[in-house]
């Protein structure tokens, strides 16, 4: 214990001076790669995971690549050592994305001891484990390593509830030993945990309720999953990149800049100008559901409090030569989409806001089937979380027989974690079942891949009359 204390302090001293060009941004995702974000029940929640992934369908729509879910609910370092071979390296990735830290940094034991000695205890562990985990990695050189800080916890948002004081502080200790190790070892590095809390506080001076996290302080709903994609994205180097950007001048049919997107045929009219126009990426829809257990967040609201629309979904359409004064119709493939002032158009709108756009609604259809891909990767996960928190402590790892099936059964009257996932591990137990699921998210992977790629759009801007 003494040493590992000594290697704490003597990381969180490196971590504190290590200039911030040490840092190492995570490199883009390239067609081909394979990426296992690798955390605890935040992961296994799959919606950053699925942000991030639907982002990269969206604007490079010919790099294909495939994002794992490596997610276990209550997970902290130790357990995703002892998982390592078996959930993650067994895929081969190509990337692994390694995020711990919410539970390592303990929760009731705040009530019952001194706050700094479950903190020094904590760290340790959590960094013991660590230590074990990293000469792991380090013994695979054609894998790319990201250590990613875990998303806060929200400890200054109003109320009581699973108010556990000191447990930010806990957290603070084993993200400066995370990033100390990405420095050491050139992997990449990405900050979730600050950048949110920063928000949070920034927030919380309008609401002291307000969170983007949850009611329970720990985990994010799909507002808080969307800023953790944000974030991932931005430390990618993406901030900046456009849908498409795009201007025309109607008075003498000249196209003055286009980025990201291919304009032909480009015509004057009698009202107006019509172009033809194929875009490179397609915009980012965002949902409205609440898709999250017992969270109200609605992923839209993040934008709010993050700029994501500013940073990377703009698909900017700007007309000059018309009558500033005027009223015009947009129209996309003969339908017409919006109406602006001559003025607005001449100053450029993002059709990215504009949900009608028949892109937008094609980028929808991308969302939905990435809805469905998770649903059926949940399964996956759950049957892999009985796997590694019921049966592995039992020496019955994928057994998968009448007298485990029987096991399940019997524990889940007393078990809520157990009980939730019973019902999935009656049929999941079966070895072709699961390769039906796994089949069928093939299916509709394939089937995003196909209907992602932008289409030559026909715009036309005419004179309201």
């Amino acid at each position: 214990m003494k040493n590992t204390i000594r290697n704490l302090s003597l990381l969180a001293i490196m971590a504190a001076s290590a200039p911030a060009q040490a840092q190492q941004k995570p490199a883009v995702f390239k067609a081909g790669d394979r990426i296992s974000f690798t955390g605890n029940s935040i992961t296994e929640n799959g919606f950053y995971g699925l942000y991030i992934w639907q982002y990269y369908q969206l604007h490079f729509p010919n790099e294909r690549i495939l994002v794992m879910n490596k997610g276990i609910g209550g997970d902290v370092a130790a357990g995703i050592l002892a998982r390592l071979e078996d959930d993650v390296l067994v895929k081969k990735p190509t990337v692994i994305v390694l995020t711990f830290g919410m539970n390592d940094s303990r929760y009731f034991e705040y009530y019952n001891a001194p706050e700094t000695s479950v903190r020094n205890e904590a760290i340790a562990t959590s960094l013991k484990n660590y230590e074990a985990i990293e000469k792991k990695l380090l013994a695979l050189p054609g894998v790319k390593k990201v250590i990613m800080t875990s998303s806060p916890y929200d400890e200054t948002m109003g109320g009581n509830k699973n108010r556990f004081t000191g447990k930010y502080k806990t957290m603070e200790g084993i993200a400066r030993f995370q990033e100390a190790s990405a420095v050491k070892n050139k992997w990449g590095f990405v900050d979730l945990m600050r950048p949110m809390q920063a928000i949070n506080e920034r927030e919380q001076k309008r609401d002291t309720n307000y969170t983007l996290t949850g009611p329970d302080r720990i985990h994010p709903g799909n507002a808080g999953h969307m800023a953790m994609a944000w974030l991932f994205l931005k430390n990618q180097g993406l901030s900046g990149t456009v849908v498409a950007d795009v201007s025309v001048n109607a008075r003498t049919a000249r196209l003055q800049r286009s980025v990201n997107a291919k304009v032909s045929g480009l015509k004057k009219t009698a009202t107006g100008v019509s172009f033809s126009y194929l875009a490179k990426s397609l915009p980012f829809p965002t949902d409205s559901n609440t898709r999250v257990w017992e969270n109200p967040q609605r992923q839209y609201e993040a934008l709010a409090v993050i700029p994501f629309t500013e940073e990377m979904n703009r698909e900017n359409l700007q007309v000059t030569g018309l009558d500033e004064s005027a009223g015009y119709g947009l129209l996309i493939d003969g339908q017409p989409v919006a109406d602006f002032t001559g003025k607005e158009l001449a100053s450029g709108i993002n059709l990215a806001l504009l949900s009608n756009t028949p892109q937008y609604q094609q980028a929808k259809q991308v969302a939905e089937l990435n809805f469905q891909y998770r649903d059926l990767e949940q399964k996956l996960r759950a049957y892999v979380w009985l796997q590694t928190n019921y049966f592995r402590p039992r020496k019955m790892m994928y057994q998968d027989d009448q007298v485990a099936l029987d096991s399940i059964l019997a524990a889940a009257p007393k078990d809520w974690a157990v009980a939730s996932k019973k019902d999935n591990y009656v049929e999941g137990r079966k070895k072709e079942v699961r390769a039906g699921w796994e089949k069928e998210m093939g299916t509709i992977m394939d089937r995003i891949y196909t209907i992602n790629k932008p289409r030559e759009r026909k715009f036309e801007i005419r004179l309201k009359k």
